[in-house]
């Protein structure tokens, strides 16, 4: 537009016009219609005109209808001069200022931070000068109370290369998701229901308290808590009773801190604690007192007092560890040893405490046994779809059934075996076995379903690990739709450069990449654009109380939100009820693995299973 035309734009009673006939596109619009002056008298000509004004007029009206009908959308229409000619009643909602306050007004005095300001003005001159697009983009603007807004912004240039451009923003309001957005870091980082810092979060604080003790020469304790007998007082009582201990448990621990004192909570019923700058015995006894406590007086449950104690296991620096893991692991020792004498304990770190590592080591050697032996198998959990209940994948769990004894936990010997270093023999015995069991069921029929198979972190420390992995789908005649892998994001998070090329390439071989129990691990989002994942399987510690808990449900839909804006797979781990599974359609969540369809079971359930499945047959667990 003209300077001229802008003038006019300022001009009190011309806006006032403006207001009423919409201006904006419409004007532009207008121009192009024949003009009434100088119409010849012709009574033919002046219908032909009135009809192509009411045509217009019908035009404009609906056009502004449709505008002011997007409730979530707001539009905003500016000048060559960047001066507002339409603002509609979402872009008051959403910045605060009325039509009539921003008519006329600079976009860059309305709505454009500061710091912005200089590169939306050269922004808007490089398009209308020199065609340079402004890209669409997530921004965050200015409110009317000088808060700032996050959008998802896109422009469009009416009337361009000529002397009357008009720009419209179309501005989509990102409130609620940035604010899920917010909630589910916050979940990745701290505890949901005691607010404290979860396991990870503790780890690196610990460690940089852990530094600065090794520069100032200062001690540190480490105090492992574990209420006793907490599953007592939440099957009496209930879970809300327990949660109702286990803040004001919180409330107690935060009082006694000092400044530079920790304190997580790292499973239902334990904390760990870190005290720097302890030096002597009595120091540290000191310190043990302060903690057992906040247990002197009794806890209100369920309307009555009920005393309530706690096992204490304590372990130092630099006598016991030199790294949070370290320090955090012995006092779990300790504290495992306090409970086998009873209630209330307390015991420090020693080294006569390993002989419950002996046991551990016993059980790392019969790993080595166990492979010889066969003593290992591979159960598979189906994942469905959420909409159809159809068998889309399976996941690949490892069982041990020692040839002596009951079956052990792979929470148990997962852990041994990473540390012996037992985990790169076993995962190759996983990933040829899982290999070898869907070249079977191939040659049965069952070309549909995908296997996936966990990889450890321990186990990409060897540097041919995935390589060996590619080998053993050539090696049997498989694609990257017969087998995929599942990380945890930690794992992602601490890998070299060798790893993440090696992801890379089976990434672009089109090897399915999930991140599993996610939301568990690392605080930081980031990875999700940066490392080659092509699903997330959202942890059950999120599923569990959503369809009761508002911000359980918000997380979980901020994550499915997340997933589905990059473009990934989202899987829910953990449904285990018909509520849970009907918020997770609502959110088109795209899988469902969990006990409400199917428990792991060993291969020749699944053979039945797939030979005998009928799609529709969802909800019923085998």
């Amino acid at each position: 537009m003209a300077a001229s035309d802008s003038r006019h734009y300022r001009d009190p009673e011309r806006l006032k016009k403006k207001r009423r006939g919409f201006s904006g596109a419409l004007v532009l619009k207008a121009s192009k219609t024949p003009s009434t002056a100088g119409i010849d008298s012709h009574d033919a000509n002046r219908e032909e005109v009135e009809l192509v004004r009411r045509q217009y007029l019908e035009s404009e009206q609906r056009f502004r209808a449709l505008l002011e009908s997007l409730p979530k959308v707001a539009v905003q229409g500016y000048d060559r001069d960047r001066r507002v000619i339409y603002w509609n009643e979402s872009s008051t909602r959403l910045y605060g200022y009325t039509a009539e306050e921003a008519q006329g007004q600079l976009l860059e005095d309305l709505i454009i931070p500061a710091f912005m300001r200089d590169e939306v003005i050269q922004a808007h001159c490089a398009w209308i000068k020199e065609g340079v697009e402004i890209p669409a983009d997530e921004l965050e603007l200015k409110h009317k109370t000088g808060e700032l807004v996050s959008v998802f912004s896109q422009h469009l240039m009416l009337n361009e290369h000529t002397d009357s451009p008009l720009m419209f923003c179309v501005d989509v309001d990102l409130s609620d998701q940035k604010r899920a957005h917010r909630d589910l870091e916050f979940a990745t980082r701290f505890d949901r229901l005691t607010h404290l810092p979860n396991r990870q979060t503790f780890e690196v604080d610990l460690d940089s308290q852990l530094d600065s003790c090794r520069r100032q020469g200062n001690g540190l304790a480490t105090i492992y808590l574990d209420i006793d007998h907490f599953v007592e007082i939440n099957d009496a009582l209930g879970y809300d009773q327990g949660d109702r201990l286990l803040i004001e448990l919180t409330r107690r621990l935060r009082e006694c801190q000092q400044v530079t004192d920790l304190v997580s909570r790292v499973s239902s019923d334990e904390f760990v604690l870190a005290f720097p700058g302890v030096h002597l015995a009595p120091d540290v006894r000191r310190i043990v007192r302060h903690v057992q406590n906040v247990f002197r007086e009794p806890f209100v449950l369920d309307g009555r007092e009920s005393q309530v104690t706690a096992c204490l296991g304590v372990a130092l620096f630099p006598e016991n560890g030199e790294s949070s893991r370290e320090l955090i692991r012995n006092a779990d020792v300790a504290k495992n040893r306090a409970k086998l004498d009873g209630r209330g304990v307390v015991r420090f770190f020693q080294q006569k405490l390993h002989d419950e590592l002996v046991r551990q080591h016993y059980l790392s050697a019969q790993l080595e046994e166990a492979l010889d032996n066969g003593e290992f198998s591979l159960h598979y959990q189906p994942q469905v779809s959420a909409a159809s209940g159809r068998i889309e994948n399976l996941e690949a769990l490892l069982r041990w059934e020692p040839a002596e004894g009951p079956p052990l936990s792979p929470a148990e010997f997962i852990p041994l075996a990473e540390r012996s270093g037992v985990i790169h023999r076993m995962g190759d015995w996983v990933i040829e076995e899982a290999c070898r069991q869907q070249v079977e069921w191939r040659a049965k029929g069952f070309h549909e379903h995908r296997v996936d198979i966990n990889v450890s972190g321990r186990q990409l420390v060897r540097p041919d690990a995935l390589k060996s992995f590619e080998d053993a789908l050539q090696r049997h005649g498989l694609g990257p739709r017969d087998i995929g892998i599942e990380l945890t994001e930690n794992v992602l998070i601490e890998a070299d450069e060798t790893v993440l090329e090696d992801l890379w390439r089976l990434y672009h071989r089109g090897i399915h990449i999930a991140i599993d129990d996610f939301g568990t691990g690392y605080s930081s989002l980031s990875y999700l654009k940066h490392f080659p994942v092509t699903a997330l399987k959202i942890d059950r510690s999120f599923i569990h109380d959503a369809p009761t808990q508002p911000k359980d449900r918000a997380i979980m839909e901020g994550a499915i939100f997340i997933g589905h804006r990059l473009g990934l797979e989202v899987v829910a781990e953990g449904v285990e009820n018909a509520e849970q599974l009907s918020l997770l359609r609502e959110m088109h969540c795209d899988l469902i693995q969990g006990f409400f369809f199917y428990r792991p079971m060993p291969a020749k359930d699944i053979d039945r299973l797939l030979g005998g499945f009928v799609p529709g047959s969802e909800g019923l667990s085998s």
